[in-house]
């Protein structure tokens, strides 16, 4: 197991939605969240319409996900998949699943699916590629000690 995970805990909202590491979720009661999951400060999460979150997600700060979006009136839910990241910046649009143990880049706009096992970026974003197995053996290194 990671030092860093060592402590850790599900978070806990106040009035406002906001954790004591300085990210936020409206709706949090949709929110459905695993175990061992770094969700980064100045995160914003909108779970009106369900957000899960699976075992040993890792977001970066100052991302957004919405499960709901009244500027296109899209909404449904989102499901980030064990293991996957989320680079710092990016946004989530909804009704979009991140496969497990992807890797969304920085600064992506997420607006359809990613599958599983891959390496993703852009605005919007687009598959660039498939990681090896050594690859995702590596990202699962730390998590499978867990």
């Amino acid at each position: 197991m990671t030092q860093r995970f060592k402590k850790w805990q599900k978070p806990e909202f106040n009035e406002n939605g906001v954790t004591k590491w300085g990210w936020k979720c409206q709706h949090h009661q949709n929110l459905n969240l695993g175990n061992y999951v770094d969700v980064g400060a100045f995160t914003y999460i909108n779970a009106e319409n369900n957000v899960s979150i699976e075992d040993n997600v890792q977001i970066g700060s100052h991302c957004s996900i919405y499960s709901i979006s009244t500027i296109d009136n899209k909404e449904g839910p989102v499901k980030l998949k064990e293991n996957c990241r989320i680079g710092s910046h990016s946004v989530v649009m909804p009704n979009v699943t991140v496969g497990e143990n992807s890797i969304v880049g920085a600064f992506s706009f997420v607006n359809k699916d990613i599958p599983k096992n891959v390496v993703a970026f852009g605005v919007p974003v687009k598959v660039m590629r498939k990681m090896s197995l050594e690859e995702v053996k590596n990202l699962r290194e730390d998590v499978d000690d867990i």
